[in-house]
């Protein structure tokens, strides 16, 4: 496998598609929407992250906000190998990210954002997930922390699904690797245009509480959280713990169990060290309980 630098950084070259694989027949139909306004520094390596997958049945579009820095150069550098693109002033990013699912005509939907990146072959694990079990509504994967270079500074790995830790604890499920059924989303709603930190929390929330939405984590590492000083996520301290809470007590009603949150939080952290247990990932939970901040 390339390193995940290489993966982001190699040239583009449309596969041959002359096998029933190739041209994506019996593989579901994925849409992966990118958010972007100005930047153009990463840019092209989340766009190569998509199309470096070489997924035969991939609807791609690409939603900025009207980039001032060169992004835009970029995006038409790639137009042909797009689904659908535009270039125009927007209400920020939820509205950006609704605007490309309102366009999408995939099976099952995915925001990347412009400076974040999938890793190699997630499309391809998405796909074999999906024929395993195709009545899965949202299937989820784990997580890179990546820097500016691509280097990978930290995984971070999930358990299955559970809907009263993902309120209490917190974030069960990254929108890096993330894809959930259009259908679904399109049914109970795009994402929460109010917020502006917190929207892929609030949907996945929503989605959990909402009795038979069918969850399916599939181990491996699918998407890369970006740190860099000019992330909107820089600035989520005080917004997003605010946006946090919000979301949090909206949907704690909608919860089967009445049990506190003090023993969620516990439950959770001890259920992640079971999880881990079970499958041998011994390495994983040391250094997870050697960080500053354990599980």
């Amino acid at each position: 496998m390339p390193t995940l630098h290489d993966f982001v950084t190699a040239p583009y070259t449309p596969a041959d598609r002359t096998t029933p694989m190739a041209t994506g027949k019996s593989l579901p139909k994925l849409t992966v929407v990118t958010p972007s306004y100005n930047q153009a520094a990463y840019l092209e390596r989340t766009i190569l992250s998509v199309l470096n997958q070489q997924y035969p049945n991939l609807e791609y579009i690409i939603i900025d906000g009207g980039s001032t820095d060169g992004s835009l150069a970029i995006i038409e550098k790639y137009a042909p190998y797009l689904a659908n693109w535009v270039s125009e002033p927007d209400k920020g990013q939820t509205d950006a990210i609704n605007k490309g699912f309102r366009r999408a005509t995939g099976d099952y939907v995915a925001y990347q954002n412009s400076d974040d990146v999938f890793a190699p072959d997630a499309l391809w694990q998405v796909a074999r997930a999906w024929q395993q079990a195709p009545q899965t509504d949202v299937f989820f994967g784990d997580m890179y922390i990546i820097d500016e270079q691509d280097v990978i500074l930290e995984e971070l790995r999930v358990p299955s699904f559970s809907a009263g830790c993902q309120i209490h604890e917190g974030m069960q499920v990254f929108n890096q690797s993330l894809f959930i059924r259009r259908e679904l989303l399109a049914q109970t709603g795009w994402l929460d245009a109010s917020l502006r930190f917190v929207m892929d929390y609030e949907v996945v929330t929503r989605l959990g509480v909402r009795p038979g939405v069918r969850f399916r984590h599939v181990p491996g590492f699918w998407g890369g959280f970006r740190i860099q000083p000019d992330a909107k996520s820089s600035q989520i301290a005080a917004i997003g713990e605010a946006e946090h809470r919000q979301v949090s007590e909206r949907y704690q009603p909608q919860l089967p169990s009445r049990l506190s949150g003090s023993f969620w939080r516990r439950y959770s952290r001890l259920r992640k060290l079971a999880w881990f247990l079970l499958r041998g990932q011994f390495g994983y939970i040391y250094h997870r309980l050697t960080l500053p901040k354990a599980l």
